[in-house]
């Protein structure tokens, strides 16, 4: 099995980044400490302010934890864990992976063995992230400044842009939802043919099924809950940054409850046949 995902040299590149990030870290706590004692900020209200930091970081961890073992089957620990050390997020980091290996004749349902698929990942997983790092501190200032302007006119404009903002969001989690509903994932194989030669061709891989739309509808179902308890309640209002990883992870839960328990034709049931080759 090939080793170059999980080498030395990708062991020394993880905690080179780790480590740039710790101490960046560090540096931004002592210097924000400092500065605020030295505007009269008292020591408990500052103690108060890190410790909750630190507990509401944890939900958003919890769903970088997912992202990595979703990649890791096929690019290994090491480059989801350098990656999502930085940035990234389930929905962009799975995207590009996928793009780049579909290109390629991969999927993120198999192990990565090719050199050349694995560092096209990392480019392109990689070259996505830093364009926004480099664009967004050019522009997003006037962008934001524009956008001020034009939606606190008055309170009908504020309204009106708070439900286009709304409505691009859903758009785009739509969009990504209906892929991932809707399409299958295809790869190359190389097979023997009736007359005893190896060629190769396209067979669907993976596909989405009954599953996976239960899945769906009870993570909705779940997050909806969530939030209310947490509108209602009041002593649940600090938990509500944790709805969407609990959503999730309840979700999951349910798929392996109904995997277990539905009958298996309608446990494997996908709409693209796996295994049948494909133009």
């Amino acid at each position: 099995m090939d080793q170059f995902k999980s080498s030395p040299a990708m062991y020394a590149i993880a905690f080179g980044v780790i480590a740039f990030i710790l101490a960046q870290s560090l540096f931004f706590i002592v210097k924000s400490w400092k500065h605020g004692k030295e505007i009269g900020i008292k020591k408990e209200t500052l103690v108060s302010t890190v410790t909750s930091s630190i507990l509401f970081s944890v939900a958003p961890a919890i769903s970088i934890l997912v992202t990595v073992f979703v990649l890791a089957k096929a690019l290994g620990v090491i480059l989801p864990w350098i990656r999502l050390t930085v940035i990234g997020n389930l929905a962009y980091e799975t995207v590009a992976a996928e793009t780049a290996l579909n290109n390629l004749g991969g999927s993120l349902s198999q192990e990565i063995t090719d050199v050349k698929q694995f560092t096209t990942v990392v480019w392109a997983m990689t070259i996505g992230s830093v364009f926004p790092l480099t664009f967004l501190p050019l522009v997003c200032k006037k962008l934001q400044k524009k956008i001020g302007d034009t939606v606190n006119k008055d309170e009908k404009a504020k309204k009106m842009g708070d439900i286009l903002s709304a409505a691009a969001f859903i758009g785009i989690i739509s969009a990504f939802i209906a892929r991932a509903i809707n399409g299958c994932t295809v790869a190359k194989e190389t097979v023997t043919d009736a007359a005893g030669q190896q060629v190769t061709q396209s067979v669907v891989t993976e596909s989405a099924g009954l599953l996976s739309i239960l899945t769906l509808v009870f993570a909705i179902i779940f997050m909806l809950i969530l939030m209310q308890l947490c509108k209602k309640v009041k002593a649940l209002e600090k938990f509500e940054s944790f709805a969407m990883p609990v959503a999730m992870f309840a979700a999951m839960g349910c798929a392996i409850l109904f995997s277990r328990i539905l009958p298996p034709d309608l446990a494997n049931f996908t709409w693209y046949e796996l295994g049948k080759a494909v133009r």
